[in-house]
Parts: structure tokens; C-alpha cells; sequence
């Protein structure tokens, strides 16, 4: 028996063959009907596509690269798991690296993945340079960002939460429970997300006529002993907050480890609130009350964006995407302790 073609099967399907490859490479904006067509035909005939050569043929490789900023961080492991199961439905392997929240390291994994010839690239880091994403979208190169925005006009390529509304919707709700002197801990503001985050706290500062006080405000690189230290410090000051805003539900677990050993309860004592909603943030025995990014929404919309892009030929630049945070109300905020902690 001869071996099926192509040819064969864009025949028994009476479509064209660029039609059949189409479907065989999972572009998007192929009518349903038409996919089955195809995929019945295939199914009939028994055809088996070699992979290397349909991948020579269209110039893919059918990879993608994910370059994450800290694989240990729950955000990024977890959103990473998210991308690995969405790029399987279009066929598609995922080669992750992890920058290790180092800025040459990301240069270096986007030198790698290119070498490797990866149909497209999603970062996922607070630590990218812009000058290299910047580049890639000038050579019409598939690229999405998610959790970072870009901020040059005319570069949009991104999915992101709308960090300020969920910073001033976490300092609200602590507002409302009678806290006035409230901790806030960042990374650095060179990074979008922290940025963001912190306007929207500064606003809400002001919106209710509190005080800004520079000794209750941490924006440095996100360690855990830093963090954990720094709690304890602002916990045995002569006016310590009565909450802490954290911009990321890691550091918040930090400053509760800080309490436990400081003898405060929460949230009888302090109140404390994170931001991203980690899995671990719903735990029975932590329960986080914390600011939801909608982080699975978040992954799959980048990479749907970024097949879209793959899938033709003029790549579109403005791809702005903003997600809605969530207050996801756990049991570690509660009503302010008079005198302070």
C-alpha cells in the first residue's frame, strides 16, 4: 500500500492543502466544520504527519519558551503548570527556564530559546529588560508578558492584574476594620507590579486621611529573612502598625511567622493581608485573607494570545489585556486592637 500524502488527505476531505497543514499545526480561525472535514479524513486514512518534516516544512518547531523569574515562588510554579497543560491542547511542547530573578540571566534565556528556534516566547517576570522584549516585537517576533506590562507607547503585549485597583481594595478593607497604621511590604519599584501596587496604597493613604509613615514601608528585594526580620522590628516599636499589606502572599507568610514568634495572634493582634493567592494562602492552617490575580485566567489568556500570534503572519502589537483582582476574605484580617499590638 502506498504511504498516505498530504495530498491524500486534502483530497478526501475536497479542502486545499495548506487547509489540511492548517489543521495539523493547530492555527486558530479555522472554521469547525472544516477542521472536522480534515480531522475525518485523517482518521480514515490512517495518515501519520512526520513531525520533523511538517515542522521544516512550516518553519515551527512546535515549542514554546517560558522564562520564569523564580520557579520556588508558589505564583510562578503554579502559573507555569497552567501554561504546560493549555500548550498541550495546541500541540505544543514548553521549554521552561528560570532567569532566577537575574537580569543577564534573562537576556541569556532569551538568547537561548531564539538559538533554539521556539515559535514563540511568554515571560513571566517582574525582572525582564525592555529593551530585549522590545526587540523581539520590532522583528515581529511572537512574544507576551504576563504579571509585568511594558511601559513603552505602542508596545503592548501583555496580560496583567490591575495592580492599583488591588492594592487600594486590600487598604479598604483594613480601613473599614478601624486600622490606621498600616505596614505595606513591596519589592523594588523599578518593576511594574510593585509600582503599580504601591500608587494604589499611596492613593488609598491619602484617600482616607491617613498617615504615611516612610518606617512602616519596606520596597527592597523580597527575601524572606528580610521581610521576616523587618516584621519583627516594626513589632517591637514603641507604635507598631496594626496590619500589614503585603504585595505578595510569600512575604505575608513571612510577617505571620514574624508574629507567631513575636507571641501576637492573628487576627486578634495584627491584621495581615497578601496579594496573588497562592494555593498555599487557602491552607487550613493559614487562611490568608489576600487580593486574588486570577493567576490561571492570567496564564491561559497569554497563552492564547501568544498562539494567536503564532497562528499569522502580520503580528498585531497592541495586545493590552487588564484582569480584575478579587478580595478573597480568609481569617487573617479582623477588627483593629486599640492601643495597637
Amino acid at each position: 500500500m502506498d504511504k498516505i500524502s498530504i495530498y491524500d488527505v486534502a483530497k478526501h476531505a475536497k479542502v486545499s492543502q495548506s487547509t489540511v497543514s492548517r489543521v495539523l499545526n493547530n492555527y486558530p480561525y479555522i472554521k469547525a466544520a472544516t477542521k472536522e472535514k480534515v480531522l475525518n479524513a485523517i482518521k480514515e486514512l490512517g495518515y501519520s504527519p512526520n513531525e520533523i518534516a511538517r515542522g521544516l516544512a512550516n518553519n515551527k518547531t512546535n515549542t514554546i519558551g517560558l522564562i520564569i523569574e523564580d520557579i520556588s515562588n508558589s505564583f510562578y510554579s503554579e502559573t507555569a503548570q497552567t501554561i504546560l497543560r493549555e500548550a498541550r491542547k495546541y500541540n505544543y511542547e514548553v521549554i521552561i527556564i528560570d532567569s532566577e530573578s537575574d537580569p543577564d540571566n534573562f537576556k541569556k534565556s532569551v538568547d537561548s530559546l531564539t538559538a533554539k528556534r521556539v515559535d514563540g516566547i511568554i515571560v513571566a517576570s517582574t525582572r525582564m529588560t525592555n529593551d530585549i522584549i522590545v526587540n523581539l516585537i520590532d522583528r515581529k517576533f511572537p512574544i507576551i508578558t504576563y504579571n509585568r506590562r511594558i511601559y513603552k507607547e505602542g508596545y503592548n503585549r501583555h496580560v496583567v492584574l490591575d495592580n492599583y485597583v488591588g492594592a487600594t481594595m486590600a487598604i479598604k478593607h483594613l480601613v473599614e476594620l478601624n486600622h490606621k497604621r498600616i505596614a505595606y511590604i513591596s519589592g523594588p519599584l523599578k518593576f511594574s507590579t510593585f509600582y503599580d501596587r504601591l500608587q494604589g496604597f499611596l492613593s488609598s493613604i491619602h484617600t482616607y486621611n491617613l498617615e504615611v509613615d516612610e518606617e512602616l514601608m519596606y520596597m527592597d528585594k523580597l527575601e524572606y529573612k528580610k521581610v521576616y526580620q523587618f516584621a519583627k522590628q516594626l513589632m517591637n516599636s514603641q507604635n507598631p502598625p496594626t496590619a500589614y499589606f503585603s504585595s505578595t502572599d510569600n512575604m505575608a507568610l513571612a510577617i505571620m511567622e514574624a508574629a507567631v514568634s513575636e507571641g501576637l495572634k492573628i487576627p486578634q493582634d495584627i491584621s495581615v493581608i497578601g496579594c496573588d493567592d497562592i494555593d498555599i494562602s487557602g491552607n487550613s492552617f493559614i487562611q490568608l485573607t489576600t487580593i486574588a490575580q486570577q493567576k490561571e485566567k492570567m496564564a491561559t489568556l497569554a497563552i492564547e494570545n501568544l498562539m494567536k500570534q503564532i497562528g499569522v503572519e502580520d503580528v498585531n502589537d497592541d495586545i493590552d489585556i487588564v484582569i480584575q483582582p478579587q478580595l478573597i476574605l480568609r481569617k487573617t484580617t479582623g477588627e483593629a486592637k486599640e492601643g495597637g499590638c
